[in-house]
Formats: structure tokens, sequence, C-alpha cells
């Protein structure tokens, strides 16, 4: 009994339509048989990479890298919809296009501004970056809002540092604790800001 042959092709076979030239990996002189995207920005165009360097450029690639936390939850709901616009639930095409916008009302009494600066005020914040959670308490004790740089920290550490050293408050116990704490907030807010920075050079 003759054995069927099976003509499916595997998944790491070379593409069929690859072009005819040498790996995009500097100094790889092997054929470059399967693709990979450019960037996140540039998905359909492709380098072309051998079997070893596509392996190694699919393990570092990481689509949502450079993107802050907001920019990523944007496009995780954006992909969870399929880049389509959304309504709520039972809300008609017709009554979408008929609401009434602030601006169109006359309202002499500016009772809607006071709405609409609710609104934008709610929407600074949502915009705004979420404080990582192990910074709310650091952050509070140094003063400084969320994001902040490495150097607004240590700027703003130095000034807080400088007043309430023990030596420039007569020796006061209150000031040595408070400075402690400074010194431990501080170095919080270092740490997790260098880690960060490593994160998104590497």
């Amino acid at each position: 009994m003759m054995k069927r042959r099976n003509t499916r092709p595997r998944a790491f076979d070379p593409d069929p339509n690859a072009p005819q030239c040498c790996c995009d990996m500097p100094d790889c002189a092997s054929p470059a048989g399967y693709r990979a995207p450019r960037s996140r920005d540039a998905l359909n165009q492709y380098y072309w990479f051998c079997l070893e360097h596509v392996r190694d450029y699919n393990a570092r690639w990481d689509y949502y890298k450079g993107m802050s936390t907001a920019q990523i939850e944007a496009q995780l709901r954006a992909d969870t919809r399929w880049d389509r616009p959304s309504w709520a639930f039972g809300q008609s095409a017709s009554s979408r296009r008929a609401a009434p916008q602030d601006d169109d009302i006359l309202d002499p009494l500016d009772i809607l501004g006071q709405h609409r600066q609710a609104r934008a005020e709610r929407a600074r914040a949502q915009a705004a970056p979420r404080t990582p959670s192990a910074l709310r308490e650091p952050l509070a004790i140094l003063g400084l809002p969320w994001p902040v740089s490495l150097e607004e920290a240590k700027t703003q550490y130095r000034a807080l540092a400088r007043k309430n050293h023990p030596d420039t408050n007569n020796g006061s116990r209150a000031a040595e604790e408070r400075l402690k704490q400074i010194n431990v907030a501080f170095t919080i807010v270092k740490t997790h800001l260098l880690t960060e920075n490593l994160e998104k050079t590497g």
C-alpha cells in the first residue's frame, strides 16, 4: 500500500513569495525566506530574514514599546472592537446625529458652562497617566505629581532635604524623622524611574 505524501507546508518553511535576496541582518549571507514587520506603524513593510534571525527578531519584538500606559489601554480598547467606532447599547444612528451640542443652546446664565468645565476636568483626569500604586505615597511625601522625570525628582529631593535637615532645624527630632521619610521616598521613586528608563532603552 502506497503511503500518501503530505504536501502541506510546515509552519517553519520559508515563504514561497520571499524575494531572492540575502538576510537583512548585517553580515548574514543566508537566504532570506521569512518576513517580519519593520515597526508597529509599518506592519505591511517587511524585513526579510533567515530562519535564525527571524526567530531572534520575533523574540525581541515588542509592539507596545515606547507607548505610555494610557496609549496601550487605548490601543487595546481599539483592538477589541477592530478599530470601529462604538456607541452605547440602544442608541440609534439618528439619535446620535440629532443630539444637540452645548454650543447650539442659548445659555445666558452660563449654566451649561459649569457642566462643560466639569467634563473637561474629568477628561483631563482620564487622559493623565495613572500613578503606579507603589509610588503614590512616596510622591505624596515628596510633593510631586505623576508623571515626573528623574531630574525633577532630584531637584525636589534636594530642596526638601535642605529644608528638613536637623542642622537647619536646631536638631529637631521631628525634622530628622521627616528627612528619613524623604530619603526613603526618593529612593523608591529614583529606583522606579531608573528601571523604567532601562526597560524603554533595552
